[in-house]
């Protein structure tokens, strides 16, 4: 019976969000660990709508956004993206924000794309730089992946793609950008 509520309650917090760690096992010393996860949390998403706020507020995303050259992509990206970077307040505080417009399908073509942004729109990808000691591991920076209306894309688990994205894994945004750490983790060109 206690097995049967710890098993509920272990579904319960993953549904939540909260990785849950450790051996669940028949001896009775055997608990659980749970650990917030890094990215998904309601506080990373509710800071990922301010953030889509402030982003809509400097014309950088939605139908009024300003537009920068298109060039080639690659996974895990887009076939063709747009880069653009600015410096927007979230809360009390500026920073940088690099925003990537990430277009599809596969295969797509620049002239393709251009003629039509809106319908080839796949989703919008957005490193902010957050206060000193958000995650200092690794340049402070709050991740997010946002579909064209500004909601959260999530995982195969159900978690929203927003904050330490994928941190401590071998994939995901911060695995990838720790590449060019030496970079302030962007490639490409700093402006």
């Amino acid at each position: 019976m206690q097995h049967a509520r710890l098993a509920r309650a272990l579904i319960g917090a993953a549904a939540a969000g909260i990785l849950v760690v450790g051996w669940i096992g028949g001896c009775a010393g055997n608990r659980a660990q749970i650990q917030v996860m890094p990215f998904g949390d309601s506080a990373s998403v509710i800071y990922a709508q301010e953030l889509w706020t402030a982003l809509s507020a400097a014309n950088l995303v939605g139908p009024t956004a300003k537009r920068s050259k298109l060039y080639k992509g690659q996974a895990p990206h887009g076939a063709v993206l747009e880069t653009l970077t600015a410096k927007v307040s979230v809360g009390n505080r500026s920073d940088k924000v690099i925003v990537k417009r990430n277009y599809g399908p596969e295969g797509v073509t620049v002239k393709k794309v251009r003629s039509s942004r809106k319908k080839h729109l796949g989703a919008v990808t957005v490193m902010y730089k957050r206060e000193a000691g958000y995650d200092p591991e690794n340049k402070n920076w709050f991740w997010a992946k946002y579909k064209p209306d500004g909601t959260l894309h999530t995982n195969p688990k159900g978690a929203a793609l927003a904050g330490r994205v994928a941190k401590g894994t071998d994939q995901g945004c911060i695995a990838c950008h720790k590449a060019v750490a030496d970079k302030d983790y962007i490639f490409g060109k700093q402006n």
